[in-house]
């Protein structure tokens, strides 16, 4: 097996002089990125840091943070990315649990210094990196070696590290491979952030193979299509609504876009209509439809030329497992079961997480005799085909990021005039969900004055996007379990599945 090491060793050979990295007029060699994975090293160690601390990211995407995802770990300690759209408090919880040694921030949380032995802005860390020694990578490292630590959810027990270890993510960049048939002439385009799966997922291919990454700072629909159109690219991965967004903006503003030859997306369900446009969008790409989570590192499924079958029973599906990465329907007991049978979608695979950090509960819930138990339920075809039909754990995908409902509703209940509240996702045109929340209130109070209360506790992108109150207590099973699915399913009636 490989470390993150081998990828980086692999492109100093065969392409020193190719462009790595491309952020807006800079552009960065491979000879030069190499430089920096070993001068981040020396700078850990000025830092004091040591094999296996943990060295936490919070920023908008740029090339230090490429450098950062590859030198990292190849220096033997741990990369921990930070969603930057998550509340104080969630950031708080993240940083007791994992205890980095190192914090690099554009704008550190309010408490950090007290929880972080280092915190430094990204202007000072540069400064740090230019002036320290470079260092030789890879010094005990093996592909057991934790690489990474992802954090999913938010403040409440949903709330997990997951834990991948340099071969977990070497296993995810050979899978990524072989599913988008990349080569060292691609041109790849990171529109989404670095912080979640979507934007680093091909990081490590592409550095294998010598390939171009440009890297946008933020995604928006016209600096997307503007930087595919002046620097030809030839790969972009995003998810749903990012290409509902590009498509609105081809259709408006037309570029050229005729060298895209592969568009992924992932995250959440696709909408049909949004497929359909994309074909016009990029006319020369194909489409592929990626599933899989970020304790897969992430890669379970992908469903290639999605453009071919949309309108066909399979262009309903997640498509089939990657290859080295077995994906089955299951029940609670780990049996599999018939074609057809709805189940638990599990996984199994060298790109399957180590486990949950500091919550071995949590690990053993969810991976039982080597399997990955997603949450997710679904059935399988004839052709092995994953078809997802509902969510056995109670979160929301919108926009492409997970929301817990439990989250939410925590944040509700923490709200004097909240009696009594349920939160689950609805259709939405725009979101594929929408955060919705059904209260029983104790006096009087408003939607908006709710909304307002969540935001100090939640992300923004986990506000109940509609609140709906109800005067009498809501539908409870016999063991007094609400009964969320009864509430639900009138939004989803003549819906084909619970998942948009």
């Amino acid at each position: 097996m490989f470390t993150m090491l081998d990828p980086l060793e692999r492109a100093l050979r065969v392409a020193p002089t190719q462009d790595a990295v491309i952020v807006g007029d800079r552009r960065q060699s491979f000879v030069d990125f190499g430089r920096r994975c070993r001068k981040i090293a020396g700078a850990l160690d000025v830092l004091g840091t040591s094999a296996g601390d943990r060295i936490a990211v919070l920023g908008p995407n740029s090339g230090s943070y490429v450098e950062l995802y590859m030198g990292v770990p190849t220096s033997g300690r741990v990369i921990m990315p930070l969603n930057s759209r998550l509340a104080g408090p969630e950031l708080d919880y993240q940083l007791r649990d994992a205890e980095p040694h190192v914090l690099i921030a554009a704008v550190p949380p309010s408490n950090a210094a007290a929880q972080v032995p280092h915190v430094l802005s990204f202007e000072d860390w540069e400064e740090l990196v230019e002036r320290a020694p470079e260092r030789e990578l890879g010094e005990g490292v093996t592909p057991a070696s934790i690489a990474g630590l992802f954090y999913t959810g938010g403040t409440t027990g949903a709330s997990k590290g997951v834990v991948l270890t340099h071969g977990n993510l070497m296993a995810n960049a050979q899978n990524m491979l072989i599913a988008a048939a990349m080569t060292g002439d691609d041109r790849y385009l990171i529109a989404a952030p670095l912080f979640h799966a979507a934007g680093s997922v091909a990081v490590l291919p592409c550095v294998w193979l010598g390939a171009t990454q440009v890297v946008l700072p933020a995604f928006d629909p016209a600096a997307m299509l503007d930087v595919i159109e002046s620097q030809s690219i030839t790969v972009a991965l995003g998810v749903p609504t990012m290409i509902a967004a590009a498509n609105e903006e081809q259709a408006r503003t037309p570029r050229d876009t005729s060298s895209v030859r592969m568009v992924f997306y992932g995250g959440s369900p696709i909408p049909t209509e949004i497929v359909h446009t994309a074909t016009k969008t990029f006319p020369n790409a194909e489409l592929c439809n990626l599933y899989g989570a970020t304790e897969l590192a992430p890669l379970a499924t992908v469903l290639r030329h999605h453009e071919h079958c949309v309108d066909e029973e399979q262009g309903r599906s997640a498509g089939q497992p990657v290859l080295g990465v077995d994906c089955r329907i299951a029940d609670d007991d780990g049996v599999e079961l018939e074609n057809r049978s709805v189940g638990n979608v599990v996984v199994r695979g060298p790109n399957v997480m180590s486990g949950y950090w500091n919550k071995p509960e949590a690990t053993a819930q969810a991976m039982r005799e080597g399997w990955y138990f997603t949450g997710d339920l679904g059935y399988a075809d004839e052709s092995s085909n994953i078809y997802l039909v509902d969510r056995a754990k109670d979160m929301i995908v919108t926009g492409g990021e997970n929301v817990y409902s439990t989250e939410v509703e925590e944040a509700l209940y923490a709200h004097p005039m909240v009696l009594e509240t349920t939160v689950f996702g609805i259709p939405d045109d725009k979101w594929g969900e929408a955060v919705h929340a059904v209260v029983v209130r104790r006096g009087d109070v408003t939607a908006d004055d709710l909304i307002s209360h969540c935001r100090s506790l939640i992300a923004g992108y986990k506000l109940p996007k509609s609140i709906e109150f109800r005067e009498t207590e809501l539908p409870k099973s016999g063991p007094g379990k609400v009964l969320k699915r009864e509430l639900r399913e009138p939004y989803w009636d003549g819906r084909e599945s619970t998942i948009v």
